[in-house]
């Protein structure tokens, strides 16, 4: 996460004119932006694009921002919406996806062999979730932001966000078999 403060200077260069401050938006936020569209998306080549969308958009609208709520926050906002777009777009021409092979290992995993063994089971079980229920737990599990920030990206109440992560959770645990109940073994007398 970069500092509240250079983000707004970043910013005021930018729509100054200054592009090598846009440049700098772009390195810094890059990786979390992809982050959250890999995963609302599943599709490397999507979240690709919708990463790109989204530095465009900012590149358009950066003189939108009114530094009310944390410009990260806005730009988490502006990808969710992105992602939203491309679902929409996605729901109206169905594609294949790439095969889970394709996937990088999960960075945050401590090994990388439960990386490589892992991901695709918990990409698959993402999949399952509606995109609210998805954007919700992305921001908030896989992305670290407070139920508050979420609540802010997402402009629905905090209430709300908890609601969606609590029942995105648990249909991420039934569809990882974390909620069936351990096998029955019967005692002997």
């Amino acid at each position: 996460m970069t500092d509240a403060a250079t983000d707004i200077a970043l910013i005021e260069r930018y729509v100054a004119g200054d592009m090598t401050a846009f440049d700098q938006l772009v390195r810094l936020h890059q990786d979390r932006v992809f982050g959250i569209c890999l995963r609302m998306l599943r599709s490397r080549d999507a979240a690709l694009d919708a990463t790109q969308d989204t530095f465009v958009t900012l590149l358009r609208k950066a003189d939108r921002y009114r530094a009310e709520a944390a410009f990260s926050t806005w730009l988490y906002r502006v990808t969710v919406n992105v992602c939203y777009d491309h679902l929409r777009r996605r729901q109206r021409r169905a594609t294949d996806q790439l095969p889970d092979h394709h996937d990088q290992p999960d960075p945050k995993a401590v090994e990388a062999l439960e990386s490589v063994e892992l991901r695709p089971d918990v990409e698959r079980a993402l999949a399952t979730l509606s995109d609210d229920f998805r954007a919700a737990v992305v921001l908030v599990d896989v992305q670290g932001l407070s139920l508050e920030t979420a609540a802010q990206v997402l402009e629905v109440p905090v209430g709300t966000v908890k609601s969606r992560v609590f029942r995105g959770r648990r249909q991420l645990a039934d569809q990882l078999g974390n909620l069936r109940p351990p096998p029955h073994h019967p005692t002997e007398t």
